[in-house]
């Protein structure tokens, strides 16, 4: 994302998308009520006054809206602002609803009342220069998983499957196999200019490929780690395992994950921990939070249910009240363990008394 002007005095920030990440940061930026202005495209009435008529034509034209709803579509590649406009041409009419869809090489400008710690925070972060650069490969002998990092969680490249191998032949099979799976690993270390491979296996197949490696500036980017299946469930241990932790310490999705597990860890010592929407509430209303944990599908889910406020009210109580809010991506295991307690919890300063 390229931040091209901002400010905060008058709460206008203006930003050029550039990709997928950079739609979900503004999906947990941009809130009901602030407005959010750019070209957008819209049925024009035709002369006889009918916006759905044939003879409608579609333009290019300049709007101001405040905003009702934010839907962020993972899959569709699209970021939807819908809600009311206040500031158009002359041709279209005050008060209509409209929805800008905001894809990559779109400029939007966003003007809040107020600019919390954590979205300024959001901010920075998605216009840091710096990207991912980590690929993570999980495999065995005839199964191999390729994702890449992102700040939203993480991208699954690609799938591939060997051939079932039969004891007489298992030796031919394995080594044409891993030869299938390190040419994938050369590609993408190419394509998006990888700087670190994780490389994670059940027992000892990965020492088994790393044999059959050639060139020392590959292995020196690589990591080996260990996992239990070569599968998705596999991608998601491997960010837990220490001996990635210092390669993905930068990494959002690790970021997440770890705050998710501390927040666990909290709860399985029955120490400083809420979680829950209306425990959550009490505890930031006692300043309470220290760290505060909020899914992405939840504050989605609020907006389209109507709650969004009690959500937003107990973020903006814990960053008045110097804590720390952090937006977790239902897009990884940390996620989907963080909604099975209802989407949001807490890690606390002290203790509650009940």
């Amino acid at each position: 994302m390229k931040l091209l002007h901002s400010n905060l005095k008058k709460g206008e920030v203006k930003v050029l998308t550039q990709n997928l990440d950079d739609l979900w940061y503004l999906s947990n930026m941009i809130d009901p009520g602030d407005i959010v202005q750019g070209k957008t495209f819209r049925k024009i009435k035709s002369s006889s006054g009918d916006a759905k008529s044939k003879d409608a034509t579609k333009k290019s034209i300049f709007v101001r809206l405040e905003v009702e709803n934010v839907e962020f579509g993972k899959h569709s590649n699209a970021l939807r602002v819908s809600g009311v406009i206040r500031e158009a041409p002359e041709d279209v009419p005050r008060g209509e609803h409209h929805t800008f869809n905001v894809d990559d090489n779109t400029t939007i400008t966003i003007i809040k009342e107020e600019w919390l710690k954590y979205q300024l925070d959001k901010l920075k972060e998605a216009s840091s220069e710096t990207k991912s650069a980590i690929l993570i490969v999980v495999h065995d002998r005839e199964e191999a998983y390729f994702a890449l990092f992102k700040k939203y969680g993480y991208e699954v490249l690609s799938h591939i499957e060997g051939e079932v191998q039969k004891k007489r032949i298992e030796n031919i099979k394995k080594e044409n196999f891993y030869s299938t799976v390190i040419n994938k690993i050369k590609e993408y270390v190419e394509r998006h200019e990888i700087k670190q491979v994780i490389l994670a296996s059940p027992s000892f197949w990965k020492e088994d490929l790393m044999k059959e490696l050639k060139g020392d500036e590959l292995k020196q980017k690589i990591i080996l780690a260990t996992c239990s299946s070569a599968t998705k469930n596999g991608i998601d241990e491997v960010i837990k395992r220490p001996e990635v932790r210092e390669a993905l310490k930068m990494e959002r999705t690790a970021k997440e994950m770890n705050k998710v597990e501390e927040l666990f860890t909290e709860i399985a010592k029955n120490n400083l921990f809420v979680y829950g929407l209306k425990e959550t509430e009490n505890a930031a209303a006692m300043g309470a939070i220290k760290d505060l944990l909020v899914t992405d599908s939840l504050i989605q889910k609020s907006r389209l249910e109507n709650f969004y406020k009690r959500i937003e009210n107990i973020m903006k109580i814990v960053d008045k009240t110097k804590g720390d809010v952090e937006i977790i991506s239902s897009e990884h295991e940390g996620g989907n363990k963080l909604n099975g307690l209802g989407g949001i919890g807490a890690i606390l300063r002290f203790k509650m008394s009940y």
